[in-house]
């Protein structure tokens, strides 16, 4: 009897590539956890295993670029919890942002002696693929650049342009011990010209891999936000998300977009990515930057959060975050720019912030007291689905704008789509299944969600890594199977 020569068969879905705009009726197959075959049709004596994709959509995995695991919980903990609830939102692979300083593995000191224990503590946790983005905090880490594109596979950086003089959940003067850097260290503007051009030396060296080493900036300006935050706690007639959102301002994002964007062409550093836009003026500064330089390769990125919760949210502090959730009108901009192609990919910011930990009940109702992220992974792909088919947009867009594109300017290049010879990480979904958002759902230990009550018109049905079966009908299949991404991969 003739051998099979695919381990997995996935018949009878519609594949959604993230090219073109066809959704098309195919069945995949899959050899060695990469998809060998995408056909209609093939023979099902071919495989060892068959799976009916019961017309089911086909979506490229998830690549959610901009998670927090570990930042408010031990990453110990995080790693399982948190990739568990990715897998049930069809991620596939995780990106998370990191550094040294307060939060995370509260450590300072060099990446050499910090990253290894970060790898270590994650190894055998992630059910899904993942890696991280590293943050240089002072001159120590700029020197490490190199060494951690080659030895660790790191090719992705971070500044929170913030962070020198106002504090993660707002107002603070304690930036130093924050950041536990030393005396004579400042996380300023300098610093980030510094960072630019040691990345950019970086990729002088590294002519190979320059493509896929990039930088990236969260977009808010410290002395605006301190300002209008005293200005704003005075005011009686703002409270909540409203009262958040007014105290940093979205002409504080729209000027950090600037500084960041000329400090770019100043370091002749042309891969930028401006982290999760969330106003209009915000991306009318990117729009305009990229105009102004063309030369720079400017991304641009936004978060589900921004898409589909705005001021007068229910969820009040519990969807406090920054930048922050803004006005209606901020929301329908975000969507405008999104189906006209200016921002490049969505992404959770899924930091896992439990009940506790956000605000205790003490606190309730103040949105000052209130810690800054929220967890949100699973609910991506589902809402943008959702809000998106009712705007108009395609799936193949959906696919380019949570797959594609992020694996590519991140050094995923066997991620991001379904054809021979990329992983097998697939989600199916049903995009005609109408389901409520109940934090009890989630396998996440945040234990809410701001988007408690959304009413969604699609589900994941299943999700694929690298050909094996990580979630099914509302449960995370196995142990944890993810693999560290070491970037760029071949």
């Amino acid at each position: 009897m003739k051998k099979p020569e695919f381990d997995l068969l996935i018949k009878n879905v519609r594949v959604v590539r993230p090219h073109g705009n066809v959704v098309f009726d195919a069945d995949i197959a899959v050899t060695g956890g990469k998809i060998a075959l995408v056909a209609p049709g093939i023979d099902v004596t071919r495989a060892r295993a068959v799976k009916d994709g019961k017309n089911r959509l086909a979506f490229p995995g998830v690549v959610d670029a901009h998670m927090h695991s570990g930042i408010y919980s031990p990453l110990e903990e995080d790693a399982v919890t948190e990739s568990k609830a990715a897998a049930m939102g069809g991620v596939t692979s995780s990106l998370n942002y990191f550094r040294t300083g307060q939060y995370y593995m509260n450590k300072g000191g060099p990446y050499k002696k910090f990253y290894p224990e970060v790898l270590k503590t994650a190894k055998n946790r992630f059910h899904v693929d993942y890696g991280f983005h590293l943050a240089p905090m002072d001159a120590t880490h700029i020197k490490e650049i190199p060494e951690l594109i080659e030895k660790f596979g790191v090719p992705s950086f971070k500044i929170f342009m913030f962070y020198g003089s106002h504090g993660l959940h707002g107002a603070s003067d304690a930036q130093r011990d924050f950041l536990m850097i030393g005396k004579n260290e400042r996380y300023d503007y300098a610093h980030f010209e510094f960072i630019m051009r040691g990345i950019q030396a970086a990729r002088e060296q590294m002519p190979r891999l320059a493509n896929q080493i990039s930088l990236s900036l969260h977009c808010e300006t410290a002395e605006i936000m301190t300002a209008y935050t005293k200005i704003v706690e005075k005011d009686k007639s703002l409270s909540g998300l409203a009262a958040y959102s007014a105290s940093r301002p979205q002409h504080s994002e729209g000027l950090a977009v600037f500084i960041a964007s000329y400090l770019a062409n100043e370091t002749a550093l042309p891969n930028i990515n401006l982290l999760h836009l969330s106003s209009r003026k915000a991306v009318q500064a990117a729009m305009m930057m990229a105009d102004t330089f063309p030369h720079i390769d400017f991304k641009r990125e936004v978060t589900i959060g921004h898409l589909m919760l705005d001021i007068t949210s229910k969820a009040a502090e519990l969807a406090k975050v920054n930048p922050p959730i803004r006005p209606r009108e901020d929301v329908e901009f975000l969507w405008d720019a999104l189906l006209a192609g200016e921002l490049d990919w969505v992404v959770s910011d899924h930091a896992c912030c439990r009940h506790e930990t956000k605000i205790p009940k003490r606190y309730f109702g103040n949105i000052w007291m209130a810690k800054s992220g929220f967890g949100g992974t699973e609910y991506m792909l589902p809402a943008l689905i959702s809000e998106g088919t009712r705007r108009g947009m395609s799936y193949n867009h959906m696919a380019r704008v949570t797959s594609w594109n992020p694996a590519q300017r991140y050094g995923l290049n066997s991620k991001g789509d379904i054809a021979a010879g990329f992983d097998a990480d697939i989600a199916l979904v049903d995009p005609g299944k109408t389901w409520t958002i109940h934090a009890k759902d989630s396998p996440s230990t945040q234990g809410y969600t701001p988007f408690e009550g959304l009413e969604l018109s699609a589900n994941v049905d299943a999700t694929f890594l690298r050909g094996e079966l990580i979630y099914e009908n509302g449960e995370v299949i196995g142990k944890p199977r993810g693999q560290y991404l070491f970037r760029p991969t071949a």
